[in-house]
This record gives structure tokens, C-alpha cells and sequence, in this order.
């Protein structure tokens, strides 16, 4: 559930740990675009989502992410390999995977969430960012 975005608790039903507007000032200025991503980010907003070869929940989470992109206008889901992608990881302090982060337009950090997501919490935090 989102309700404890804010205080950084695990939810009740997955145990995904989820914090609000946490940004890290060392990757790109709190921002994330092109450069941090590879790929252009959404027109509204980015879920991206920081997977390892042999996570079984980040398939899960990759569906999940992939129908809510498809649900709302200018988002876009984007899948990025945390082996491959260290300096990043270590910048943006990503611990486990799957990870997810909220990005809104401008690019910056407005939820994220570590661990399997339900398609309603991540509906309800594009909230924060569209």
C-alpha cells in the first residue's frame, strides 16, 4: 500500500518497502534522463525498474509495470540490468531487486519502492508524478 510511502515501512501484503521523493543529488543532479536510462523517458512519467538476470519476482514485476505503462498515457516502463549498470545501482543506493523507481516528467525521483509492487500501488504512486 502506498499509505506508507512516506514513513519508508514495509506494506502488509507484499513486503515491499516503499519511500517517497527520495533523490539522490549524485545522479544527475536528482534527475534521471537519457544518459542515466539509455532510452528516452516517458512524456509523463518513467517507471523504472532495476532487475538481475536470475530475480524471479522482477518477470512479475516486469508484467505488471509493462500493463500499468500500457494503462496510462505518457508513461513508459523501463528495465534496466543492475549487473550491468553498478555505478548507477551504487548512485541511486538500489539494494535488491526488483526495484522500482517513480520518475515524473522533469526526470526526478518521486517513489520508490524495492521488492515485487502491486498493480494498484503503482498506480496510485503515479499519482505523485503525473
Amino acid at each position: 500500500m502506498m499509505e506508507s510511502a512516506r514513513t519508508g515501512q514495509a506494506t502488509a501484503e507484499t513486503g515491499t518497502r516503499v519511500r517517497a521523493g527520495e533523490r539522490d543529488e549524485s545522479a544527475g543532479e536528482g534527475r534521471l534522463g537519457i544518459a542515466e536510462l539509455g532510452v528516452e523517458p516517458g512524456e509523463r512519467a518513467t517507471l523504472v525498474q532495476f532487475s538481475s538476470a536470475f530475480c524471479q519476482p522482477c518477470r512479475a514485476t516486469r508484467r505488471i509495470l509493462d500493463e500499468v505503462a500500457a494503462l496510462v498515457a505518457g508513461v513508459r516502463h523501463i528495465e534496466i540490468d543492475a549487473e550491468k549498470n553498478l555505478d548507477l545501482v551504487r548512485a541511486l543506493g538500489i539494494e535488491k531487486t526488483p526495484t522500482v523507481l517513480v520518475l515524473d516528467a522533469a526526470g526526478r525521483i518521486v517513489r520508490r519502492a524495492a521488492g515485487m509492487p502491486r498493480k494498484a500501488d503503482v498506480i496510485a504512486a503515479l499519482g505523485a508524478a503525473v
